[in-house]
């Protein structure tokens, strides 16, 4: 199990909201994810729950490129954290409006008021908001640890490409297991 230091580390979960978990089969990511909660909670580490919402829909964002996301409908709870995680009104909640979770937020702020220096990083989609944000922790310098059987994206082969290309660049590829023991 990971020497983890939890005045100095956080827990930096991505994206765990109902829609996009509904969207990506995530219920087993979001069960590994409550273990890491848990044991954040008992050792009163800090944890950053952040998720992707818009304010009126014009605000999404809408490059030109060969595989835009399509426009559409969400529903009311798109943008809620999943009851499984147990966000209360004192946690802290990050609402990015585009992939990383460090552009255009106060996460770095309140990390750093914290003199946190290393962060755990979970969630969904592997090579889109956590990678986003993995590069912008790197780019920062935070350490960073990657639990990435609590990730998961839209294929197998994208999940992999990251873990096994971009992490090992960024930081350390781990397991909940050797977060939570």
């Amino acid at each position: 199990m990971l020497d983890l230091d939890f005045k100095r580390t956080a827990l930096v979960l991505i994206d765990l909201q109902c829609g996009i978990v509904r969207s990506f089969d995530g219920d087993a990511v979001v069960e590994r994810a409550t273990r890491l909660v848990k044991r954040f909670r008992d050792h009163n580490g800090f944890i950053a729950f952040v998720n992707v919402d818009f304010h009126d829909g014009r605000d999404v964002l809408a490059p030109s490129c060969d595989a835009p996301t399509a426009p559409g409908q969400r529903p009311p709870d798109w943008g809620c954290f999943v009851d499984a995680l147990g966000v209360g009104e004192h946690d802290y909640t990050v609402t990015k409006r585009q992939w990383g979770a460090f552009f255009g937020t106060d996460l770095d702020l309140q990390l750093r008021r914290r003199r946190i220096d290393t962060i755990v990083l979970a969630g969904i989609a592997t090579n889109i908001g956590v990678e986003s944000t993995a590069r912008q922790a790197f780019e920062l310098g935070y350490a960073q640890y990657f639990v990435v059987d609590a990730m998961k994206t839209a294929s197998p082969e994208a999940h992999e490409a990251t873990v096994k290309f971009i992490f090992p660049r960024l930081g350390h590829v781990v397991d909940t297991a050797a977060v939570t023991g």
